[in-house]
């Protein structure tokens, strides 16, 4: 398999059910933030990602999001109220960032899913961290 193919392909992240990761035995799920669980034009969450959170939560599955947006009060005002652990300026594709959140949630590569938006960042890290990689579309301002 090529390194840049992601295991899935999802349209929207709220694709990734409960059910689909119960079956694939996920209990870590590193998630890129920008163009995968938020538009860039969106400020706070929307209900429909803190739903979405809550039933993996439910689950038994531990969100973090792990993002290059550097923006740490921007990462933090967003991912507060969430209540979810946020990674800013990862250096994706470089999978530092991944294998330390696998460290801090004791959880091995084979439990743990990257899921985002792109094959040069989010699909690279995680086979580069040994992880599965989710992707799904790029979501997109409509202008």
């Amino acid at each position: 398999m090529s390194i840049l193919r992601a295991d899935k392909k999802f349209r929207q992240f709220e694709d990734v059910t409960p059910a689909i990761l119960k079956k694939a035995n996920v209990k870590l799920l590193l998630c890129d933030l920008d163009n995968t669980l938020r538009l860039h034009s969106e400020k706070e969450p929307t209900d429909s990602l803190a739903k979405w959170i809550e039933d993996c939560r439910k689950a038994g599955v531990q969100i973090v999001i792990i993002s290059n947006n550097g923006r740490k009060k921007m990462m933090q005002k967003f991912c507060e109220p969430l209540q979810v652990p946020c990674v800013w300026w990862a250096k994706k594709p470089m999978s530092k960032k991944l294998t330390e959140a696998m460290d801090e949630y004791k959880t091995p590569p084979e439990h743990t899913v990257m899921l985002g938006d792109k094959w040069s960042t989010d699909v690279l890290a995680a086979h580069f961290a040994k992880i599965r990689a989710w992707k799904v579309d790029h979501r997109r301002d409509i202008v």
